[in-house]
């Protein structure tokens, strides 16, 4: 039975909640670079045309970095042609100068840096400090802003760290501002590890209002290790934040980081936000089933407890 299709779940509004809330695909990148075995692409460009069938409007489609560091990304270049005809925003994630310039020279036009909050983890991801990490995305962000591109700022660990511990609000804030002030168009707030609850979520978004970031331009990136990503995701919307990262099927992780679990499955998020009345413009029958497809290939049912229950998948 294809409870959708009954009215369920039942559209209850709750007061101080936006109307409308755009999705950030993450599931064609974060998701499949995070797979053991490298997908087809092939398989990743008919993903990604299928989740563009769904009503997503942005769909994270693949990242130019080195192919030693994530080798299951590293058919960046047949796969973008594939795809870039697409009517929706194609953003891709460019680690440096040499990343950029091969995403320009295909045409994109959404790129994003990748930063983190934390010492730890900058040295494990980028092998740099934090500064040296802003310091190496300053050229980036001022090159493509200098083409017109949109520019993101994913930042990492901003709420806990698995080798520090608890990350200082300030730490985070500070490291925000810099993103913003060297040119960053929106910024994603990420729980890589999962450990973020719904008053650590209200304080770090109350003390970036504070420090001038405006919410319109943050978003959030929830991992659901703990069972805490929807409880987060309601938190920051009551805060006035309106886009979310979310993986279709729950695909990803994070491969540097060997605790974070998968990232908010996209057929979770859109069934939360439908009882609350709030659009999206997603049909969750057609990304359900997109899920389910992608599962088969991927050998595995998916994570996604909306995916299962709709789709009937065995756990």
């Amino acid at each position: 039975m294809n409870t959708p299709e009954l009215g369920l779940p039942m559209p209850v509004p709750a007061n101080g909640l936006p109307a409308r809330v755009r999705i950030h695909e993450v599931g064609a990148r974060d998701g499949l670079q995070n797979e053991k075995a490298t997908v087809p692409t092939a398989v990743k460009a008919e993903f990604v045309r299928r989740l563009a069938g769904t009503g997503l409007t942005t769909i994270e489609a693949t990242s130019f970095v080195h192919p030693k560091w994530v080798p299951q990304l590293a058919d960046a270049e047949e796969l973008y042609p594939e795809i870039s005809g697409l009517p929706v925003a194609l953003p891709v994630l460019v680690p440096n100068e040499r990343g950029l310039d091969r995403a320009l020279a295909l045409g994109a036009r959404r790129v994003a840096v990748f930063a983190s909050a934390t010492e730890s983890f900058a040295r494990a991801n980028l092998n740099r400090t934090v500064d040296e990490a802003l310091a190496m995305f300053e050229p980036v962000v001022t090159r493509a802003k200098g083409r017109d591109v949109h520019v993101r700022g994913y930042l990492s660990m901003c709420f806990g760290d698995p080798w520090e511990g608890p990350v200082p609000v300030p730490q985070v804030v500070r490291v925000c501002r810099a993103l913003l002030d060297m040119g960053c168009d929106e910024l994603s707030l990420g729980d890589t590890i999962g450990v973020a609850t719904p008053g650590h979520v209200t304080a770090l978004l109350g003390a970036l209002t504070g420090a001038g970031v405006p919410v319109s331009a943050l978003g959030v990136h929830f991992h659901d290790t703990y069972g805490q990503a929807l409880a987060n995701t309601l938190a920051a919307l009551q805060q006035g934040v309106t886009t979310v990262d979310a993986s279709a099927g729950g695909l990803g992780g994070c491969p540097y980081a060997k605790s974070a679990t998968g990232n908010l499955a996209t057929e979770d998020l859109v069934w939360m936000l439908r009882g609350l009345g709030i659009d999206t413009g997603v049909d969750l029958g057609r990304l359900v089933a997109t899920s389910v497809w992608m599962a088969a290939h991927l050998g595995r049912p998916s994570p996604s407890r909306t995916v299962r229950a709709l789709s009937h998948q065995e756990s």
